[in-house]
């Protein structure tokens, strides 16, 4: 029988031998094997594993199949196994979401410091929520706060729905169809508006890894630019910001793209781990400006 190091070790090389990407929340073929390995044997993925301890043989069926799964379709291993972890948060993933994943859980962790004040923000608006992920953080993150959560995908809605549920947080977050801000009660406005939409350009698409292809293709295609539902979520959002409301939107690797298209309204990068241009901010004030810029 294999110790769990030489299982994983085992499975690594098993994945290492196909032609993978990783980019899902686990950034290796180690980190997969890892995690595959202790889900497959019951264990806890947030817990250090006993790397000498013998790895149990019905685990070791699951695992081989799991890996086998992995290579064949090429899927991302979330898809596989149902679940993903973002920042410790433990959500359910389907092919009807994207696989969480944000710069902007880490803003979200840090309650968007310096930039709001935390116990006075009562109403939150998340724009593209998908599987809930960010809007269950940030109802932990905003003791106070109500959370509306906007998607234009019921499939999407429908797991949010139960991500939420498993968060008991019905009471809290609030799941709305909607395409952006079309849904939006009249003469509602908020604290916190942040955004991980579609961003990817269209050359980008058509150069995508298969894992990113198993992925709904409306949660990230963004257009030519990738700026398509970017602009109209900045276009729009002065009319939903407090007077002393910001809003936060990831574009990724579209930094040359955005500077572009919102070229007459000053843009505040935050630093993130992992970049330093891919999510910016806009006051309240500044968008006052966003319907004569854009």
């Amino acid at each position: 029988m294999l110790t769990f190091e030489q299982t994983v070790l085992r499975a690594e090389q098993q994945l290492l031998s196909a032609d993978l990407f990783y980019g899902h929340g686990l950034h290796n073929a180690y980190d997969e094997a890892v995690y595959a390995a202790q889900f497959c044997a019951h264990l806890s993925v947030m817990d250090e594993p006993d790397w000498d301890a013998p790895y149990p043989e019905d685990a070791q069926v699951r695992l081989d199949a799991l890996i086998a799964e992995r290579c064949v379709s090429k899927k991302p291993l979330a898809y596989l196994t149902h679940e993903a972890y973002l920042y410790g948060y433990k959500f359910y993933v389907d092919e009807r979401v994207i696989v969480p994943r944000s710069f902007l859980a880490e803003l979200i962790l840090d309650q968007f410091a310096p930039w709001i004040v935390p116990d006075e923000v009562t109403d939150v608006l998340e724009l593209c929520t998908g599987s809930g992920c960010l809007a269950i953080m940030a109802a932990d993150a905003f003791a106070e706060a109500q959370v509306d959560a906007v998607d234009i995908s019921v499939d999407a809605l429908a797991v949010a729905q139960r991500n939420v549920a498993d968060y008991g947080l019905n009471e809290r977050v609030h799941l709305i169809e909607s395409d952006l801000y079309q849904a939006i009660p009249a003469g509602k406005q908020y604290d916190l508006i942040f955004s991980n939409p579609p961003y990817v350009n269209s050359i980008s698409m058509a150069c995508l890894p298969d894992e990113y292809r198993a992925e709904p293709n409306i949660a990230l295609a963004g257009g030519d630019d990738g700026m398509d539902l970017v602009r109209i979520i900045v276009r729009d959002a002065g009319r939903y910001l407090k007077p002393n409301g910001i809003l936060v939107v990831e574009i990724g690797n579209e930094y040359g793209f955005a500077v572009q298209a919102f070229k007459d309204l000053p843009l505040t990068w935050l630093d993130v781990s992992g970049s330093d241009d891919g999510v910016f901010l806009l006051t309240a004030a500044d968008l006052q400006k966003a319907m004569q810029s854009i």
